[in-house]
């Protein structure tokens, strides 16, 4: 089947850098969408001197996992020319996606009111730490910020241990797929009434928004919700376990997944200790269970007990290192694992995308762009520019 990507002749502003709007405007890049990167003149985006290096390069690898498939232009906002060619740009695009500080556009002169006017289809993803309203609203944010504000790293982390940051950067990444969602649903609002939105994600509503049952459960008991460690708080067993020789997960979503889970384990008794006899017995008795799971399965080995769990149909698995994940075939069928379009290393790995269609194969552009790299031809084809108008931007460095 050919790959008709969805956002194919939607053409994307990402005026955004470092993560949460990257991300946003990469995924909409991976769907079709014509990605136009604005970077500051001589620097860029900040993650492009992020470690890691990529070897034989001056190039970040940080800065390659979240701008893939992106076309770079050069664009100093401060300047009155840059503001003036920006407009300019908004008219020729669909969407523009920023995560400036609340205020920053209007600085340069480029708040809604103005690009609106420019622009009246134009749909403005603005993601920030707190939103563009609230009393919090001019406040700095991190990822780590909107994870401890948010209460995600109150309830992470082992049983009765300090609060723990998320290994990956969630607060920014949920951000950015909220933004996504958003920009799906405007565009779509678009096609309807013809006009633009201006979208006001913040990475702290995202996180409340993920919270799952944690509210619901101190609304309904009273009681405050705090790090449990891997395991669930209301179904039981469904945790990580310690083999002889390393960490695997097993989870009983139901009686009849647990009775299988003794069964294949040998340890058919417990589905007759009326301490564990229904799922809410073992929640309530998790700290008696834990004990006798966890010197049954210190007996053998990993793979052991993973292949008895396989054979019955359990849901389980390896905790697997980032090194183990990287070569798992089953991702690499899926193309999930890919190695980046880099002009000097090829052994750059890069997720793919999760977003698939049955029947197609769909790769997303891997490379990304060298600062500035399309500035003239983004300027030519979208504005008429010539060489002359572009050798005078850049010795003005307005580019």
């Amino acid at each position: 089947m050919i790959d008709q990507k969805p956002l194919r002749g939607i053409r994307v502003l990402d005026l955004s850098r470092v993560l949460a709007g990257p991300f946003c405007a990469m995924n909409l890049a991976d769907l079709g969408a014509d990605v136009i990167k604005i970077e500051v003149p001589g620097r860029g985006d900040d993650s492009r001197g992020y470690a890691p290096r990529i070897p034989n390069s001056t190039d970040s690898g940080y800065y390659y996992s979240v701008n893939r498939g992106k076309r770079s232009v050069t664009l100093d906002l401060r300047k009155p020319e840059g503001a003036d060619i920006l407009l300019d740009l908004v008219r020729h695009c669909d969407v523009m996606v920023e995560n400036f500080s609340p205020g920053t556009m209007d600085r340069f002169q480029l708040g809604w009111d103005r690009l609106r006017a420019a622009n009246p289809r134009l749909i403005l993803c603005s993601i920030s730490g707190f939103g563009q309203t609230g009393p919090m609203a001019a406040a700095p944010a991190y990822d780590i910020v909107a994870q401890a504000l948010g209460g995600t790293m109150s309830i992470t982390g082992p049983a009765g241990g300090e609060p723990t940051r998320c290994g990956v950067s969630i607060g920014d990444l949920a951000a950015a797929l909220y933004g996504v969602i958003a920009i799906l649903a405007a565009l779509r609002e678009r096609d309807l009434s013809g006009a633009g939105r201006h979208l006001d994600i913040a990475m702290l509503d995202c996180q409340v928004a993920w919270l799952e049952d944690a509210l619901a459960r101190f609304s309904a008991t009273g009681k405050v919700p705090g790090p449990i460690g891997s395991r669930h708080p209301s179904i039981t067993p469904f945790q990580h376990f310690r083999a002889a020789d390393g960490f695997f997960v097993a989870g009983c979503g139901n009686e009849a997944i647990w009775q299988r889970f003794c069964d294949a384990i040998g340890m058919g008794d417990l589905q007759r200790d009326p301490r564990f006899l229904t799922n809410a017995d073992r929640t309530a008795n998790h700290a008696l269970l834990d004990p006798l799971l966890q010197r049954h399965f210190e007996t053998d080995t990993r793979a052991h007990w993973l292949e008895l769990l396989e054979l019955a149909n359990v849901p389980s698995a390896p905790i697997a290192t980032v090194a183990e994940v990287a070569h798992n075939p089953h991702l690499e069928q899926r193309q999930m694992i890919l190695h980046a379009a880099h002009p000097t290393f090829d052994q750059l790995i890069v997720p793919g995308s999760p977003l698939k269609t049955a029947g197609v194969e769909s790769v997303p552009d891997t490379r990304s762009p060298d600062l500035g790299e399309h500035t003239a031809s983004v300027l030519e084809a979208l504005l008429g520019y010539d060489a002359a108008r572009i050798a005078q931007l850049r010795a003005q460095k307005v580019i």
